[in-house]
């Protein structure tokens, strides 16, 4: 894994952390961290995005993002756990990791020749 990719994967742990501060945010600071984690987030989805094809980097981001943001709420949220919402996420996840892996190495050079 490049260093590219691991913006990525950072970049989607840091969504997963805005997203949720969305819902749970209640003061200036976790407002605060939460409009952090929207910039950190985004930087290094547009820097990784000018290296690695756009549309693989964000299909990864937002599938990243969303399994994290479900399964964080139903472990420390009290979002009820349903058979459903784990069975579409890992649905989710299958088609994201595929996407990945039949991304050709020319189309991870994205527009730098």
């Amino acid at each position: 894994m490049n260093k590219n990719w691991l913006m990525v994967i950072v970049a989607a742990a840091f969504e997963i952390g805005w997203v949720i501060g969305l819902a749970h945010a209640y003061d200036f600071w976790t407002w605060f961290g939460t409009v952090i984690g929207i910039i950190i987030s985004n930087y290094l989805l547009i820097k990784a995005s000018g290296v690695l094809p756009a549309g693989t980097v964000y299909s990864v981001f937002v599938g990243i993002g969303t399994a994290g943001t479900v399964i964080i709420e139903i472990l420390f949220f009290n979002e009820p756990f349903k058979i459903s919402k784990i069975l579409l996420i890992a649905t989710l996840l299958y088609g994201v990791i595929g996407l990945k892996m039949v991304t050709d190495e020319e189309e991870k050079q994205g527009g730098n020749t």
